[in-house]
């Protein structure tokens, strides 16, 4: 910092010193309205649940309890049906609680045994499909 000699050289500090002091203090207000507006609870509550819905953790948990829920309440459907003997309904609710505690706990491995298949039926259809195409050229080699 340089040292002031002239009260001319005191004035322009000044004026800087009050230009600076101007621009803090703007800046402070609109930092005031943006803090003011981010802790109303309706914001709170809006920045929270944009949190929860984005979050990839909280979306593949969720994922994963509903295909194990599906999967119990097909299974216990299956084999109880529509059986109205209670040693059957409680043998299904429990059956139904094993497989969906097996399923959400194992999901990632199920999933790649789903994929795993599809890609293999896909790939036979594909293979079936070029067999065709081969057929008719060569039958259309044939008439030629």
């Amino acid at each position: 910092m340089d040292k002031i000699t002239s009260t001319n050289q005191l004035r322009e500090k000044i004026q800087q010193l009050e230009i600076k002091q101007v621009s803090e203090g703007i800046l402070l207000k609109e930092q005031f309205k943006v803090t003011y507006e981010s802790l109303k609870p309706v914001n709170i509550i809006k920045n929270k649940i944009s949190e929860l819905v984005t979050s990839s953790d909280l979306t593949g948990n969720v994922l994963d309890g509903i295909l194990g829920l599906t999967a119990g309440y097909l299974t216990k459907k299956a084999m109880v049906g529509s059986s109205h003997n209670p040693l059957k309904k409680i043998l299904g609710s429990l059956l139904q609680m094993g497989v969906t505690s097996i399923v959400t706990k194992n999901t990632g491995g199920i999933k790649a045994v789903v994929s795993t298949l599809i890609g293999a039926l896909l790939k036979k259809k594909d293979d079936c499909a070029e067999e065709d195409v081969e057929e008719e050229i060569e039958e259309d080699d044939e008439d030629n």
